[in-house]
């Protein structure tokens, strides 16, 4: 309702208080530093590079457009301002400065009056990589259905490694649906029957392999994901004192997701990490709460799935975030305590499969042993969802976007002398 409302206001009478001579160096461009150009710049997922004012100046009333509606900068959960320590939303009175600025013509004002310009690591979102490990190149053909493509690579690594920063880099974004990263430990046997270096679609590719359930803890603690790319997701970074483990001599296996767009093209993926400083006091992992056997009827307008997810130790939440893709339509992350009591997380009640957006709470959760970890979503499969590949489909679980994926991730922290292989136990 707020965005409706705000699209009949002028801009300059927005709000009271608005500056009535809003101009680009002194008002706007602060704005842009803090919460636009960290994706608006050349190299990152941004369409347009909104760093100085010529480029600046020509999408004006798309970003008073933008703003309104609330669609950018994208955050989708329904949480109040400081629930998420990496909420990016514009607070009103910046909302009113965009909007009066595109309504006044876009004056650029004093250049004198700009803030200092920020500067970014070419190539990178996250600092200098002290290691950068790539795929092979892989060729997209202009057409066609491509599966799950692996890659794998030794580290070398003759010690472990504490990752406090986790980046993995598409060259070319537009073929490239998702791409996560592995850790294969030196005791997993998992795609051992393949070759290190190549490019392979596994011939018979388990539920571990084609769903991400090596992302999780328990079973499959000697293939974790250390970091992924899809649209909208941040680079890994995880607070002073914790790191990621990748074990000595571990293997890094590329799973690769590419997708036609008429033309065919070259992809080149890189991950690169950041070691930290120091050994940390916890240890960093993903574990999710997942459903792999729904059926979703054609037409169904509003189906619930549900999956869960038991700790067999204590544990303090740091990160969710949720995925489906095109049919998904909400999800709710929470906990049920072992004394019964429910806490929620997360409420995304319009999700976006075009931005796989990570919510970092502002403060930790405490978890202790016996918690319930739930992803409660549902899908639209009808003809009003305007993303459905096909409302006449029945739908279940599988790779690509027309299939479905029910997912809520929870990145756990846990002391260093924890086994991994403890944190989730058999409900």
């Amino acid at each position: 309702m707020r965005s409706v409302a705000l699209l009949m206001l002028s801009g300059a009478a927005l709000f009271a208080g608005t500056p009535v001579n809003v101009t680009f160096y002194r008002d706007v461009l602060p704005i842009l530093q803090e919460r636009c150009q960290g994706c608006h710049r050349p190299g990152e997922v941004g369409p347009m590079a909104l760093g100085v004012y010529d480029e600046t100046r020509p999408w004006a009333k798309a970003i008073k457009q933008a703003v309104l509606l609330g669609k950018m900068p994208p955050w989708y959960a329904d949480a109040p301002p400081g629930k998420f320590h990496n909420d990016p939303r514009l607070s009103q009175q910046e909302i009113a400065k965009l909007a009066a600025w595109a309504d006044t013509g876009a004056p650029a004002g004093n250049p004198k009056d700009a803030p200092r310009p920020l500067t970014f690591l070419e190539g990178w979102s996250i600092d200098k990589p002290d290691a950068i490990f790539q795929a092979t190149a892989y060729q997209i053909p202009a057409t066609g259905t491509l599966e799950y493509t692996y890659f794998i690579v030794p580290t070398g690594f003759k010690e472990d490694r504490w990752i406090a920063q986790a980046e993995v880099r598409p060259g070319n974004r537009a073929v490239v649906h998702h791409a996560n990263v592995y850790i294969r430990e030196p005791g997993s046997n998992w795609l051992r029957e393949y070759p290190m270096g190549k490019l392979f679609v596994p011939e018979e590719r388990g539920e571990r392999v084609g769903t991400g359930g090596s992302s999780s803890a328990g079973a499959s603690v000697r293939e974790q994901v250390i970091a992924g790319f899809s649209p909208g997701r941040p680079a890994k970074q995880v607070p002073d004192g914790y790191a990621m483990l990748i074990p000595a001599g571990s293997d890094l296996v590329f799973q690769l997701h590419y997708t036609t767009n008429g033309k065919p093209s070259t992809d080149v993926t890189r991950i690169g990490f950041v070691f930290a400083k120091q050994t940390p006091s916890k240890r960093v992992i993903r574990v999710q709460a997942s459903n792999a056997g729904f059926v979703i009827p054609p037409g169904a307008e509003d189906y619930p799935v549900t999956g869960s997810a038991a700790l067999g130790v204590d544990a303090e939440l740091l990160n969710v975030y949720p995925h489906m893709h095109l049919r998904g339509k909400s999800m709710v992350l929470s906990a049920v305590y072992p004394t019964g009591e429910r806490e929620e997380f997360l409420r995304v009640p319009h999700y976006d499969f075009n931005w796989q957006l990570v919510y970092a709470l502002s403060q930790p959760r405490i978890l202790p042993k016996g918690t319930l970890l739930k992803a409660d979503a549902t899908f639209d499969n009808s003809a009003n969802n305007r993303t459905n590949p096909n409302p006449k489909a029945t739908v279940r679980w599988g790779d690509q976007s027309w299939d479905e994926m029910m997912v809520g991730f929870f990145d756990l922290a846990i002391p260093v002398t924890t086994d991994p292989a403890s944190v989730l136990r058999t409900q």
